[in-house]
């Protein structure tokens, strides 16, 4: 994925928070269900096409607490499986 490329939901999955900041993401054209843990909760209430995976990098960086040094890695990662599953697309900008 080029760096440039920002995130977007899927307008047709369905984004429910749970206690404690987790989320479960629901596709109903695929059947799959992903929880999602209070980091990737916040990168998926965020995907709204202004983002890039290194501006949800340093998002994560300002929000939480003990951040891996490898949070962009683990972002872009976490977004890939995103795309793949359908959850979100990739959007040039």
């Amino acid at each position: 994925m080029p760096s440039a490329c920002r995130i977007v939901a899927n307008p047709s999955t369905v984004f429910r928070e749970e206690l404690d900041d987790w989320a479960l993401l629901f596709n109903p054209d695929t059947g799959a269900v992903y929880g999602l843990n209070p980091v990737g909760a916040f990168i998926r209430k965020n995907m709204d096409g202004r983002h890039s995976v290194r501006d949800f990098a340093d998002l994560v960086t300002e929000h939480f607490e003990d951040v891996s040094p490898e949070v962009e890695k683990e972002v872009s990662a976490f977004v890939e499986e995103l795309v793949e599953k359908g959850f979100a697309e990739y959007r040039e900008s």
